[in-house]
């Protein structure tokens, strides 16, 4: 299929004329060899979980079989939180998940993910490749043996599910919430309570009041969790991060010892499920939004106030984090830096059309 050819010539290099080497060459130079992969993700969040599927596929196909990656399910061989350590310490070789979960372990792994009030996702993307991003994030990597490479990336995340209306900032008082990461850094400075409550828990946490609030993705994954039907406030915008970049852990030991074909082959298969991953979820949220409505989820938007309060909390939050630890600092001032300069050129650009196709939408009928 042209996918897999694209793949094997752009990894293994072209001959003369673009031709690609051939395969009796291939086949006489290349390895056997089989990973194992440790996903932060079960199975009840299929689009996540699918990246690391789509990485174990290219990469299969794009090396005849002779590299396999095994996918283990969050909870198989690892519990979700425990997949940087399972990585670090090569129980397993590679493992996908988002940095977000680590914020206990080291706040500045976030900015490998996404942080409040960041970069979208285009701006991430950007940040990475083209700007500090992933160098400075591969410079906090190596500490735990570890190279991270980018792995999907969600879209920018609804608010969450309420139980009930908040109207003022001084609502998040006390409220029970399940998010994770800086978020519930925040969160708690704001007067919440966080608590941790697996994907498949959360409906009956919402039900039986374990939980007053619910921070997940977006209208294609939520659809499947059926919170609308225990918690009907669905606000906007999730202003804990603009986009969640989910990356693969890749053991440090075990990436030296790959070919260097197959280390292109691993970049590359990366990069076209981050790819996939976006192309989903952009593809996917505007039906899944319209269903949840019509199921009778409320839309509702956090008032300027509230995020207001929020960005407070958020900038209080940056400074006391950058003046313990300097690498928090050079990321945080980076990807600072970088929004700053994206911001206005995406309002003149991307912006401004947006809100002329919708106005013009909307006037045509």
């Amino acid at each position: 299929m042209q996918r897999r050819a694209f793949l094997k010539q752009t990894a293994l290099g072209a001959a003369a004329g673009g031709a690609a080497l051939a395969a009796p060459v291939f086949a006489q130079e290349a390895p056997n060899v089989g990973w194992r992969l440790a996903s932060s993700f079960p199975n009840e969040s299929p689009t996540l979980f699918a990246g690391a599927e789509d990485v174990a596929r290219y990469v299969a196909e794009a090396t005849d079989g002779r590299f396999s990656i095994e996918i283990f399910p969050a909870g198989d061989l690892v519990q979700p939180g425990q997949v940087l350590e399972a990585v670090q310490h090569r129980i397993v070789d590679c493992g996908h998940t988002v940095s977000t979960r680590y914020f206990d372990t080291d706040p500045a792994l976030c900015f490998d993910a996404g942080v409040p009030f960041g970069l979208n996702t285009r701006q991430m993307n950007a940040w990475m490749s083209q700007g500090e991003g992933l160098a400075l994030t591969r410079v906090l990597f190596d500490k735990y043996n570890i190279l991270n490479l980018p792995c999907g990336y969600t879209g920018a995340p609804m608010g969450g599910w309420f139980r009930g209306e908040v109207k003022t900032a001084d609502d998040f008082r006390g409220l029970k919430v399940k998010a994770g990461g800086f978020a519930r850094h925040v969160l708690s400075r704001l007067g919440a309570t966080p608590v941790e409550v697996p994907a498949a828990e959360t409906y009956a946490a919402l039900e039986q009041g374990i939980v007053d609030a619910v921070a997940w993705i977006g209208p294609y994954d939520d659809e499947r969790l059926a919170l609308y039907k225990v918690a009907r406030n669905y606000y906007f915008p999730g202003w804990w991060a603009g986009t969640l970049q989910l990356s693969l852990y890749v053991n440090q030991d075990a990436y030296d010892e790959l070919p260097k074909s197959y280390q292109s082959v691993l970049a590359l298969a990366c990069s076209m499920a981050t790819s996939n991953m976006i192309a989903k979820y952009d593809a996917g949220n505007p039906d899944a939004l319209r269903r949840l409505v019509s199921h009778g989820a409320q839309l509702k938007a956090f008032s300027k106030p509230i995020l207001q309060a929020c960005h407070e909390a958020s900038l209080a939050a940056y400074k006391e984090l950058s003046a313990k630890d300097p690498m928090f600092k050079k990321l945080y001032d980076s990807m600072a830096a970088f929004r700053d300069k994206q911001v206005p050129w995406f309002r003149v650009a991307e912006g401004s059309y947006d809100n002329l196709v919708a106005t013009l939408g909307q006037t045509g009928g």
